[in-house]
């Protein structure tokens, strides 16, 4: 431990820490909550399979287009400026999700409720890298990440509660509420830079040095940044498992209900088990030593992915689906703390940005995966296997971009963490 006359370094960042967990918790449970409430809200607007395809996918084409310029703004001002202002932002369009009363006005406050989130964990991510060293910030985005699954593992028993006791439409009341709060708790506890802070002594300044140094160094535009081919295939990969991941928070529920007839309490108990899994991956792939190469991880992941999806129509009964699902969750949720520490190592000043364009193709795909979806799913007579297949191909691909990427892409600092 770094100590300056020796004194020890106080700990206000692990504060920090648990600051951006409870965030990235908030915000998945807030996303998360429209997938258990679909059957209620198709019952009560008349949705068809078609059109909740296209509201679950609103949220992921406003996140994906808001994603760079929340990123920028987030890198110029600071993330107690923007963090602030977007968590009230999407939470009131969480609240308002209640009071919508037809396909176009739910279409609409999903598609704002998005814009909001879109600068979420680019964010976080510079919060995280500011205030940690390096050998903590990589533990703690896999840490924020287990944390997101987890809390999405929860939500969908949480909103079956709230339904079932105030309705589906106070229960996204109820859930931003629970945005306020947490801005409430940010702006007074938080600063931008840790000297800034009252609590944190020289010697703990002294351990973030390299940190704040790192996100103060940009050595080329954002805009050639984002251009370079690492950059580009980075993206590109994040895009494929996100395009699998929104299966999980979109049509799994009903997946297992009209595939596996499961009643609305064994869809939202069985929903728990693959976001359980994901975290457990992410923390696994947090915990690998750095000798362990993470481009050979994460092409091992994809290609395992790949191969379980498309066995997943094959399965006998609803234990083994969901067994399939919840693997696949573990090995593809590993990729995601290595994607986001390769942002931080690519874009070093321009972290959230970098971190804003990889996010950015993964919600077009969040806004693509739904909707196709739907759209499968009409053209097929409700039969789920071409979806399902689509959705191994689109793996394939990510391990064919970690491939592309090759070893002598690969910043140093990066190829090992």
């Amino acid at each position: 431990m770094t100590q300056i006359a020796g004194m020890p370094p106080t700990r206000v960042r692990h504060g920090v820490v648990v600051m951006a967990l409870a965030l990235a918790i908030l915000a998945y449970v807030q996303r998360v909550a429209i997938s258990q409430a679909a059957g209620p809200i198709s019952t009560d607007l008349g949705l068809s399979k078609s059109e909740m395809g296209m509201v679950f996918g609103a949220f992921g084409l406003s996140y994906a287009l808001f994603e760079i310029p929340m990123g920028l703004i987030g890198d110029k001002l600071g993330v107690k400026k923007i963090l602030s202002r977007l968590v009230l932002a999407w939470s009131l369009f969480t609240a308002l999700t209640g009071a919508a009363w037809s396909f176009s006005s739910m279409w609409v406050i999903r598609f704002l409720f998005g814009a909001g989130e879109a600068g979420c964990f680019p964010n976080l991510t510079r919060m995280l890298t500011q205030w940690l060293p390096r050998g903590e910030r990589v533990k703690a985005q896999a840490l924020m990440w287990a944390c997101t699954r987890w809390g999405g593992a929860v939500t969908p028993p949480l909103v079956l509660l709230a339904i079932n006791y105030v309705g589906w439409r106070w229960a996204f009341v109820l859930f931003g509420l629970l945005g306020a709060a947490w801005v409430a708790w940010f702006s007074r506890r938080f600063h931008e830079r840790p000297a800034d802070h009252p609590g944190v002594n020289a010697a703990e300044q002294a351990l973030l040095a390299e940190s704040q140094a790192l996100v103060a160094h940009a050595p080329e535009s954002w805009v050639k940044l984002l251009l370079r081919r690492q950059a580009l295939l980075l993206c590109l990969q994040y895009f494929c498992w996100s395009y699998v991941w929104y299966f999980f928070v979109t049509w799994m529920p009903t997946f297992l209900g009209e595939v596996h007839g499961q009643s609305a309490a064994g869809m939202a108990g069985l929903s728990v088990l693959p976001l359980l899994m994901g975290g457990l991956g992410s923390l696994t792939a947090g915990m690998l030593p750095l000798w362990v190469s993470r481009r050979a991880v994460a092409i091992v992941c994809f290609t395992s992915v790949a191969i379980l999806m498309a066995l997943v129509p094959q399965a006998t009964n609803v234990w083994v689906a969901i067994a399939l699902l919840a693997s696949i969750a573990f090995l593809g949720d590993m990729l995601v703390p290595i994607s986001w520490n390769q942002c931080v190592e690519l874009g070093q000043g321009y972290t959230a940005t970098m971190g804003a364009a990889m996010n950015m193709f993964a919600n077009f795909s969040g806004f693509l995966a739904p909707v196709v979806g739907g759209m499968l799913l009409e053209a097929s007579g409700n039969d789920w296997t071409p979806m399902l297949w689509l959705m191994s191909g689109v793996a394939g691909l990510g391990a064919f971009s970690w491939i592309a990427m090759g070893a002598a892409g690969t910043p140093p600092a990066a190829a090992k963490e």
